[in-house]
């Protein structure tokens, strides 16, 4: 994905041009030990912008990546599972930004369906999906917690997991990939610390999420960039210690 986009500064600052194109296009993608697929790597920086609400750069990134191996929808199932991570507050100026370049480039709208589930599986099916990624201690966890506050763990079953990581155009690991940028790049550390386990559970290894961190590090910035990269040794020292003590 070249960033044909900050051709526009060649002119008016060329010597910051040519310092991030130099950095961000050859230096941190081509770095072997972080690289990415094109796919992986385009998608993770789509959501890294949602998360950080990069909302003019994103339009400029998502009209490349969609000339690259990325589909419409997967594009569209990335914006509508940032709902649950983001809000609606801040992802609906997304969508209709990706419905505006989805548009101006021929592509016609609605994308395919990709729902699995109906009003009266989502909440089975919802929890068997957190429950096949985070564990079997999930698998109706939504009934747990106290009385007052139990239907949050209802929603999170149903909603965010029921009605859209049961949904195809992402597989679990993408699911999880995206999850992972979402919370890096809003900085929400318990959460990232919980989705990074989720991440290992899909086979996204501690690797695979640091070459994700890395390749996102020049649209984030490095502070969260680097508090990813602690809370990902955390999570390998914790298991690793939960495993002994296990013996």
């Amino acid at each position: 994905m070249r960033n044909n986009y900050l051709s526009r500064f060649q002119t008016t600052d060329p010597e910051f041009y040519q310092l991030f194109e130099a950095f961000a296009e050859h230096e941190a993608v081509k770095e072997p030990e972080v690289m990415l697929d094109e796919k992986n790597r385009c998608l993770a920086i789509l959501a890294t912008l949602l998360g950080c609400q990069g909302i003019d750069l994103y339009k400029d990134v998502l009209r490349e990546a969609l000339k690259q191996d990325v589909s419409p929808v997967e594009v569209k199932e990335t914006v509508y599972q940032a709902v649950a991570y983001l809000g609606i507050g801040r992802v609906y100026p997304f969508l209709k930004a990706t419905n505006d370049v989805l548009t101006d480039m021929g592509i016609a709208l609605p994308t395919a369906g990709q729902a699995t589930t109906t009003p009266e599986t989502r909440l089975e099916q919802g929890s068997q999906a957190q429950a096949d990624i985070f564990g079997s201690d999930w698998k109706d966890f939504y009934k747990s917690g106290p009385v007052e506050t139990r239907h949050m763990n209802r929603w999170l079953a149903a909603n965010c997991f029921g009605d859209y990581y049961t949904r195809n155009g992402l597989d679990k690991k993408l699911r999880e990939m995206i999850t992972f940028c979402f919370l890096s790049a809003q900085g929400t550390e318990p959460q990232l610390k919980g989705h990074i386990n989720g991440n290992f559970s899909v086979g996204n290894d501690k690797a695979f999420l640091i070459a994700v961190a890395s390749q996102c590090m020049p649209y984030i910035g490095y502070p969260r960039t680097l508090n990813t990269l602690r809370c990902i040794n955390e999570v390998v020292k914790e298991n690793e210690e939960n495993a002994g003590g296990a013996k």
